[in-house]
């Protein structure tokens, strides 16, 4: 089943690069009481979710912040050390995005976002969406109806439809 606005997001444990190594976060409490968005993409690295999803929300990250927004959290299907580098290597991490880890992509299939794509090598991935979370409770859900597309789920989209 795929999650849609209204509903509670699930309890998951996800992973982050901290100064020793791979460290677990859990959801709920980045969530707990907080307005955060949201975005999940395909893959770390990749074409579109290099040179469009994460740039629209660094370019959006102050309009987000004044709109009430505590944080903005991507989360891939990858392991931590490529989140942790993919973060410097876009400038997400000196902008103050945080990028998590869904390792095992078990978050990803409990809200119905995971695809598999084998031409392009991408295998219990995520689809590319964005959310606005207030609390835990998904208050706006932008999901691309293909991988390859950066419209609704990009920082403007979202924005626009946050009011």
């Amino acid at each position: 089943m795929t999650i849609t606005t209204g509903d509670t997001l699930p309890t998951a444990s996800l992973l982050t690069m901290g100064d020793k190594g791979p460290a677990p976060v859990a959801l709920g409490d980045k969530l707990s009481g907080r307005k955060v968005v949201i975005f999940g993409l395909p893959g770390a690295y990749t074409g579109v979710c290099s040179t469009a999803h994460v740039p629209s929300f660094i370019r959006t990250r102050d309009q987000f912040a004044a709109k009430g927004v505590d944080e903005i959290i991507c989360v891939s299907v990858n392991d931590p050390f490529v989140m942790g580098a993919w973060a410097k290597d876009t400038g997400a991490d000196a902008a103050g995005l945080t990028f998590l880890a869904d390792a095992e992509g078990a978050f990803t299939k409990a809200i119905g976002m995971d695809f598999t794509a084998p031409p392009a090598g991408l295998i219990g991935r995520s689809k590319r969406y964005a959310m606005l979370v207030e609390d835990g409770v998904v208050k706006v859900l932008n999901a691309e109806e293909s991988p390859g597309v950066c419209e609704v789920s990009a920082g403007e989209g979202l924005l626009a439809d946050i009011g």
